[in-house]
């Protein structure tokens, strides 16, 4: 079954609205089972663009993920400054995601890692997020 979308003229522009129903993946179970849509294909979207190492996979195309493995043994202040600008330059590659915001870090104990907290925007609505990210 393919995803349905619309499709609109207005002129000599076409736009065609794609729609967001996906395969979703049920982690827990290690499979992918049913569809989902709107927020939830957005959350499951932005866990697959954080959890994916830019240019590592040939299956993606250059712009999809985000790229983390260059701060390993970096500063927390390099990483710090680094981090959310990555972060956004990832997520906003989805034409559905509108802004990523109000980032936040704090520093779990001996781990080598900061955990950032964000708030993405999307066409469906806002949401907070929250990754760890070795260092």
């Amino acid at each position: 079954m393919l995803p349905l979308s619309s499709v609109e003229s207005d002129g000599d522009i076409l736009k065609i609205e794609e729609t967001s129903l996906t395969y979703a993946i049920k982690q827990e179970q290690n499979k992918i089972k049913d569809y989902i849509d709107g927020i939830k294909a957005i959350k499951q979207a932005i866990f697959k663009i954080l959890m994916t190492e830019k240019n590592k996979f040939e299956i993606y195309d250059g712009n999809f993920g985000v790229e983390f493995s260059d701060l390993f043994g970096k500063s927390v202040y390099y990483a710090q400054s680094e981090i959310p600008m990555r972060i956004k330059k990832a997520l906003m590659y989805d034409s559905r995601i509108t802004d990523v915001y109000d980032f936040s870090f704090s520093y779990p104990d001996d781990k080598g890692s900061i955990r950032v907290k964000f708030f993405v925007s999307s066409i469906f609505g806002d949401d907070e997020f929250s990754l760890e990210v070795g260092i």
